[in-house]
């Protein structure tokens, strides 16, 4: 599939996509819940996409690895939502309660771990610096032209959990951060197909090739 324009995709765009995505949803059986937020803002130049870089600790095997924000659900958390939204609140200080949400990516199961994984969309306007806890190393903003770019995909030697693994993955613009791959990659590349799902009659007329 070719990759979008997401140099000229707006946020109203893109809520128009999630408006006719139907997300498939996982029951998860055994497996830990948990829940994350992928979260846009719009720049002049077009959409940024906002991950972390998580702490680096050695009983974590996503130790050091580039995410979203997140976490395991709890049942005080009432839904899957909620926990999304109070994660990203601890992890870097960003309330997303009153922002604006565009829709859900579909459940997906982790390739590695006993972990079923939902994604929650938001646009947001100007922030401040995010403030991170002791959980991350760092939060950035990454173009989406950047991120949806052919040249920076590919195949990538990546570790995870003590093993030297070849995965699909991408190699960000900032200097000197891991590829991004795995369960964060996988979503990504969910909601990079859901754009092409935007009706191609809207007013604007430029959406993909």
């Amino acid at each position: 599939m070719d990759c979008p324009r997401p140099d000229m995709i707006t946020l109203a765009d893109i809520k128009l996509a999630f408006d006719v995505h139907k997300p498939d949803l996982l029951a998860g059986g055994d497996a830990s819940h948990a829940a994350v937020a992928l979260i846009l803002r719009e720049e002049r130049s077009g959409l940024d996409m906002l991950f972390i870089e998580r702490a680096r600790h050695d009983n974590d095997p996503w130790s050091g690895n580039v995410g979203f924000p997140g976490g395991k659900v709890e049942k005080s958390d009432g839904d899957a939502r909620n926990t999304a939204e109070r994660e990203t609140l601890e992890e870097i200080g960003i309330d997303l309660r009153g922002t604006r949400f565009l829709g859900r990516l579909s459940d997906i199961a982790g390739a590695h771990m006993p972990i079923w994984i939902s994604c929650f969309v938001y646009g947001v306007g100007a922030i401040g610096p995010p403030r991170l806890s002791e959980e991350v190393g760092d939060a950035f903003w990454v173009p989406l032209d950047e991120l949806f770019d052919p040249s920076r995909h590919g195949e990538f030697s990546v570790r995870f959990d003590g093993r030297t693994l070849i995965r699909p993955g991408i190699r960000l613009p900032q200097p000197g951060k891991p590829i991004l791959w795995g369960i964060t990659y996988r979503l990504v590349m969910q909601f990079r197909d859901i754009l092409p799902a935007i009706d191609a009659g809207h007013s604007n007329g430029h959406y993909l090739p």
